[in-house]
């Protein structure tokens, strides 16, 4: 639309002179409603913020001037009135000629934001969310022969501005009048304007006080003197309660002084998933920017909530969040720097506080101590590790044992686990998130430990072998429990193991399930890539039963006369040996259960008819 330009009057006082915005107000207000902010709420941040730059900018001039702001709700309807800088006549024709430049072109808004003129017009413009009616009085600290000046806006568009007697604005600074918009009363409530001025401002710097009750707590509470450490952690942890809800293990000071940075993280009490991403409250210059920082720390810190105050780091647009910037960098690294400071000096000096945060948070030092060395040897006495001797740390299973075995699933594990442990074998289960890679690098920095991934090969020569005359008069038994298994890609093998009561160990690796799942690929296929995978088909080991000879079972099957009976046992045997080690089933291997399962059943009940 177009604006009908007037000059500033130099009368005492003049009429009303109108004007519509250069923009669509209405466009506007539902960017900013639908686009830019996340909640209406945030119009009471605008307005602190307006009135903050206000005695600021007069500050910067007049160090000794007054720097209150008052808010006053009533009615549906909310005042704020401020001792800062003010607005001259001229000031607000050019406010408005910047906001109808600005909202012109997209990256406009950042630009009039880096301004005291442009911040003061974007954030009258976000009380249209709330309101129908923006009215603001203002009187110039910088042109002390200005009289007061009235802006009165609605969001039709339409605006009028007038000089006033000096009588009513008699002291610079400005006030702002707001009338609530239909269904927005809720916004200006009293209730609801004490609950948002205390969110926002609780650390600026200015008294800020919502008709008599006071808005701001300085100095924050990681800065307050306390008589002791330990009344200074019940503090903080009753602030990380009112905050957050929950009561900190610890708290972590945060300090970046060259970015202005000072704050407080609190570790959670409470395991969370490493890609949850964690929400911080960071505050700009005292007012609060965002309660859902998720770019402040490094992706491992997942395991903390932080509240900080910043003068350096840059918000976006919508000031409800940072920018990512050189500078955000930086301060995430130092950041970074001091939780790992904090975990080191608990190994140093405090193990009982250590070991309470790893048995909630192992998970988290681990990610750290996989990209970090230093921290993967200060953390080597603490961090637990599922192992074939219990829970114990990977510095306590090296001395244990001359060669760390691992494996790299939890399947894997579970198959090798009792029998390994029977022969004196010692197993760490790698199959957890982390593990391995922290296995694999404990030689860095552990010089002349041996770490070996664990194979079906290195299991079944640690068991020991059957007498070679005893394993010939067997080889019947063997030829026709292979013979059963040969279709699924399973050796059998006869060994001698404890714990006596397994009868079966079945053992793959890798490679043996790679060539299983080719061979399964092949069965399934057309000529065209059956061929083309049978070419692919190598020498890799294939899957083996190890039939424990020690177990009296075993030895009850393989004096069984019946070829097809002995046939129909080992499938039991491998089935349930995939069972004991809760290895996934193929369709294959649910048939063969089933198949066993009813072959056993059929034989039971015609030797129960036999007998009859």
């Amino acid at each position: 639309m177009d604006s009908q330009t007037s000059q500033p009057s130099q009368a005492p006082h003049s009429p009303p002179s109108p004007h519509t915005f250069q923009v669509d107000l209405r466009g506007l207000v539902d960017l900013l409603s639908h686009h830019l902010y996340s909640s209406p709420k945030v119009y009471l941040r605008e307005l602190l913020q307006n009135a903050v730059d206000a005695i600021t900018a007069r500050r910067a001039t007049e160090p000794d001037a007054p720097a209150r702001i008052r808010l006053y709700a009533e009615g549906g309807a909310l005042r704020v009135e401020d001792t800062g800088v003010g607005l001259t006549e001229a000031d607000v024709h050019d406010l408005l000629a910047t906001i109808g430049r600005s909202s012109k072109r997209a990256e406009g808004l950042q630009e009039v934001r880096s301004d005291f003129l442009g911040q003061f017009g974007i954030g009258l413009l976000a009380c249209f969310v709330v309101a129908g009616r923006i009215r603001v009085v203002s009187r110039s600290a910088r042109t002390p022969g200005a009289p007061p000046v009235e802006w009165t806006a609605s969001d039709d568009g339409s605006y009028t501005v007038r000089t006033l007697p000096d009588a009513e604005r008699p002291e610079p600074g400005t006030t702002v009048h707001l009338v609530a918009r239909a269904g927005s009363a809720e916004w200006l409530a009293p209730a609801r304007v004490v609950a948002l001025a205390r969110d926002f401002g609780s650390l600026l710097p200015y008294d800020v006080r919502v008709g008599d009750e006071a808005v701001t707590d300085l100095p924050a509470p990681w800065d307050r003197p306390y008589p002791g450490p330990a009344a200074r952690r019940v503090a903080l942890a009753r602030h990380c309660h009112d905050l957050f809800g929950f009561t900190p293990l610890d708290t972590i000071d945060l300090s970046v002084p060259l970015a202005g940075v000072r704050g407080v993280a609190y570790v959670l009490p409470s395991a969370v998933s490493p890609a949850r991403r964690a929400g911080h409250r960071v505050h700009l210059k005292g007012m609060l920017l965002t309660e859902r920082a998720e770019q402040l720390l490094p992706d491992w810190a997942f395991f903390v909530r932080c509240v900080l105050d910043t003068d350096s780091l840059r918000p976006t647009a919508s000031r409800e969040a940072l920018y990512e910037d050189e500078t955000l960098a930086g301060v995430r690294e130092a950041l970074g720097e001091r939780i790992r400071a904090w975990l080191t000096g608990l190994a140093a000096g405090d193990p009982e506080r250590l070991a309470a945060f790893l048995a909630v948070h192992h998970l988290g030092v681990k990610s750290l101590a996989r990209h970090d060395r230093e921290m993967l040897r200060t953390m080597l006495p603490w961090l637990p590790f599922e192992t074939t001797d219990g829970r114990l740390s990977l510095e306590e299973f090296a001395q244990r044992h001359p060669v760390v075995h691992f494996t790299r699933t939890v399947e894997e594990y579970r198959q090798v686990a009792p029998i390994a442990s029977a022969q004196g074998i010692g197993v760490v289960n790698g199959g957890y998130t982390y593990d391995s890679e922290l296995v694999e690098a404990l030689p860095s920095v552990r010089p002349g430990t041996v770490v070996a991934e664990l194979d079906a090969e290195t299991v079944t020569a640690h068991l020991d072998a059957v007498d070679p005359a005893e394993e010939l008069a067997l080889s019947g038994f063997l030829a026709a429990a292979r013979a059963r298994l040969d279709p699924l890609g399973c050796d059998v093998v006869l060994r001698a193991f404890h714990p006596l009561s397994v009868p079966a160990l079945h053992l793959d690796d890798r490679d043996a399930r790679h060539e299983q799942a080719r061979a399964d690929a092949e069965e399934r296929a057309d000529d065209l890539w059956a061929g083309i995978l049978g070419s692919l088909r190598g020498g890799a080991p294939r899957a083996r039963l190890v039939l424990n000879h020690l177990n009296p079972l075993v030895r009850r099957i393989s004096a069984l006369p019946d070829a097809e009976l002995i046939g129909t046992a080992a499938e039991s045997l491998y089935g349930q040996a995939l069972l004991m080690a809760q290895r996934p089933l193929r369709p294959a291997d649910s048939a063969l259960l089933n198949r066993a399962f009813i072959g056993l059943l059929e034989w039971a009940t015609h030797s129960e008819d036999g007998r009859a």
